[in-house]
């Protein structure tokens, strides 16, 4: 093999695997490239996503001013048992004090 026919079977040889190359880079491409239906799907479940967080969000903050105001509303209730059972307890005593003053007349 003389020096020119060494120089053409090297460049036939690169030319090849360049071919190779650019069909393998072709395929890959092809395969793996993203369509317009797929980016718009991603853009709908995104918003989707983005809604329901914020529902999300309302949600939680309903439920905490919610739960303060019935937090409160059993203080309330807790405060007006207490002052009734008060009232109850001094209304017994006030009871037993006239029926033993009635007794001793």
């Amino acid at each position: 093999m003389n020096r020119t026919e060494f120089i053409i079977t090297t460049a036939i040889i690169l030319f090849v695997a360049f071919a190779m190359g650019w069909f393998a880079n072709w395929l890959v491409h092809r395969f793996t490239r993203v369509r317009q239906s797929d980016v718009a799907d991603l853009d709908r479940m995104s918003q989707e996503l983005h809604e329901a967080e914020e529902t999300r969000d309302q949600a939680i903050t309903y439920l905490q001013q919610r739960e303060a105001e019935l937090t409160n509303q059993l203080t309330q209730t807790e405060a007006e048992l207490a002052a009734a059972m008060d009232g109850l307890r001094a209304a017994r005593h006030e009871a037993e004090e006239l029926r033993a003053h009635m007794g001793r007349t």
